[in-house]
């Protein structure tokens, strides 16, 4: 089963969407299941991952219902208030669908770079295990010692970092990603989404060889067993075709095991979502 652990869908508006930036303009349209499943098919991926891109428990709900009606949608990643007393309420009401299988907060985006460690957000993590439920990391590399603390107050929740922590690919620069990046790795209950480089380099000038010591560093690190292709379509649009995506994650993976190949491409996934 190759899985694509990371894609959104939306019915764009400028209200509700004000990131996609004029640099951005190609993805200022909606794009929902139909358009997904023609892409998935040429680049032979099986399933995805449906992840949040609103703050709305709206979201999860519309998320879930796509999920319901194609098959394709093998698990949804939503939103809930993780900071409200009574998130527990949308917790369970959502996790009674099977395909609810974790949940994201906008980390990168909270004025705030220590809004993780917030008592309240801490207390909503906590509620994670005992519903199986996975928690994604969506932030800047800058945010990394943060998220250290954070993985290490929750030793038995399962965390999947998105986009690799997006790095500095555009200034070519390793450090400090690399290094935090290692240390997070040694945390056994981390996994890692290879997806979202493209667009944290120049949009109309990366290379392939600019981002390969970025996948190095994960794939050492992590190892085959805790990374999983991710495409981020269609934000990854702004910077490359889907399949072509798929086809250089295919590429970099080509000299490992076909085991390992098979965990990058959809094992991982399925283990870390239980899906």
């Amino acid at each position: 089963m190759r899985i694509d652990s990371h894609h959104h869908f939306w019915t764009y508006s400028p209200e509700e969407y004000g990131w996609i930036d004029d640099n951005m303009k190609r993805i200022r349209r909606d794009f929902l299941p139909a358009d997904l499943q023609s892409e998935i098919e040429a680049a032979g991926i099986d399933g995805v991952v449906s992840v949040q891109a609103r703050q709305v428990v709206e979201e999860s709900q519309m998320l879930l219902d796509f999920a319901d009606r194609h098959d394709f949608i093998r698990g949804v990643v939503g939103w809930v208030p993780l900071i409200e007393p009574d998130v527990t309420e949308s917790l369970d009401r959502f996790r009674q669908n099977k395909k609810f299988r974790g949940v994201r907060h906008v980390l990168q985006g909270e004025p705030d770079d220590r809004y993780m460690l917030r008592d309240d957000f801490d207390r909503g993590i906590g509620l994670l295990k005992d519903r199986n439920l996975v928690y994604d990391i969506l932030i800047f590399e800058r945010h990394l010692p943060q998220t250290l603390q954070l993985v290490d107050r929750h030793p038995d929740q399962v965390f999947v970092l998105d986009h690799i922590a997006k790095p500095r690919i555009q200034d070519d620069m390793l450090a400090p990603w690399q290094s935090r990046i290692v240390e997070l790795a040694h945390r056994p209950n981390v996994y890692c989404k290879v997806s979202g480089m493209v667009t944290e380099a120049d949009y109309q000038n990366w290379t392939v060889e600019q981002l390969k010591p970025y996948f190095d560093t994960v794939i050492s690190a992590f190892g085959p067993k805790r990374v999983m292709f991710g495409s981020d379509w269609p934000v990854c649009l702004v910077a490359c075709e889907y399949k072509r995506w798929a086809d250089i994650v295919r590429g970099w993976i080509a000299e490992l095991s076909e085991a390992e190949q098979e965990r990058v491409m959809g094992g991982t996934a399925i283990e870390a979502y239980s899906l």
